[in-house]
């Protein structure tokens, strides 16, 4: 929208030309998402109060979470206003990337939206039920795919590539659809699962989107895309504005939820971010190193894949509590112990990510 406006502004003085400047508007999302986070928040965490809008907390996890019961939640909605604002002052609208990004964001924090307000508001324990929760992930990302390989015709659409080789590219076709659905709603569950501690899934999220976002600007960019051997996808740079908006709403968020958390984001954030970095991950064609970056997000998906089948094999656990986070806790791990070395591992993949852009 802004750019739109310095566009017109431009043939009256040359110096709004520098608005059209993708890395600059990039950084001005992230910087005006940041700030949406940190305005609205203490108004947002005052009314969830108001309106005792709570977390409940399992008795059978960690004693040490007993204390959290009531904390606010679905602050994740804080997010994705700052997402959405941010993204639609910043970027180019005329780009169907950035609208398949948002759009996919909005409707995976809407599926969560109505699990939160079930659980905390109705007080439905249950919440919304998972096999619809699941069906409507999966219609989202199924219409995200199939817009992507039907509607966004590029060469590169339905090619895989393989990081730390040249020319190792495979050729998907159809399985795009199945690959695309795999990476979105796994992404999304995945985000979900991780969000169990105070911080502990949005500086991952904030981490991995800021290397998406590099990775979108590269890939959006024939001299960088043919210098690096990765793919070149016309106009997926813009998605560089959406990354940064993810990164600055998430670090604002972080100013609240970090430990001890003054509000947690809730089903409402955590679905929808996951499906925002999978749908970034599958426009760009860089699905296995986001599958690197966002270890973490992987090791928590697969202690709780282990565990049930495990439990249901055997009658055994492997894990004293899934996802792994409480594992550790239960181990005699204090919270920010555990949060912060999860941290530092995302760190670690997330440069070894980006090393692979070079690496081939």
């Amino acid at each position: 929208m802004l750019m739109l406006f310095a566009d017109f502004l431009t043939r009256y003085e040359s110096f709004f030309a520098v608005f059209q400047y993708l890395t600059l508007r990039g950084i001005l999302a992230a910087v005006t998402a940041l700030l949406i986070s940190l305005m609205v928040g203490p108004v947002m965490i005052r009314r969830l109060n108001h309106y005792q809008v709570g977390q409940a907390v399992r008795s059978d996890g960690p004693q040490t979470h007993l204390g959290k019961s009531g904390t606010p939640t679905m602050g994740g909605a804080l997010i994705l206003v700052a997402i959405a604002v941010s993204t639609l002052l910043w970027a180019d609208l005329s780009n169907l990337y950035v609208w398949v990004a948002l759009l996919v964001t909005g409707l995976f924090g809407a599926v969560g939206w109505v699990d939160d307000y079930r659980k905390v508001v109705a007080r439905d324990s249950r919440g919304l039920p998972a096999r619809w929760k699941y069906l409507w992930q999966s219609v989202i990302g199924l219409s995200a795919a199939l817009f992507l390989y039907f509607v966004v015709d590029v060469p590169v659409t339905t090619q895989l590539y393989v990081p730390f080789f040249k020319d190792v590219i495979i050729e998907l076709g159809l399985l795009f659809l199945l690959l695309s659905y795999f990476v979105i709603v796994g992404a999304s569950n995945a985000v979900n699962l991780t969000d169990g501690l105070d911080g502990l899934a949005i500086l991952p999220t904030v981490l991995v989107g800021t290397a998406l976002g590099l990775i979108a600007y590269l890939t959006g960019h024939v001299d960088f895309a043919d210098y690096l051997h990765i793919p070149y996808v016309a106009g997926s740079g813009e998605l560089a504005v959406f990354c940064g908006a993810i990164a600055g709403a998430g670090l604002g968020f972080l100013w609240f939820n970090t430990y001890p958390a003054q509000v947690f984001m809730g089903d409402v954030g955590a679905l929808a971010l996951g499906a925002a970095l999978g749908t970034v991950a599958v426009i760009t064609r860089h699905e296995i190193v986001f599958f690197i970056m966002g270890g973490i997000f992987v090791l928590e998906t697969v202690s709780v894949i282990l565990q049930v089948a495990s439990f249901k094999l055997t009658g055994k656990r492997i894990f004293r509590m899934a996802p792994i986070h409480h594992h550790y806790e239960l181990k005699g791990w204090p919270e920010p112990r555990v949060i912060v070395r999860f941290w530092i591992i995302t760190v670690m993949l997330v440069l070894i990510g980006l090393a692979t852009l070079k690496l081939r």
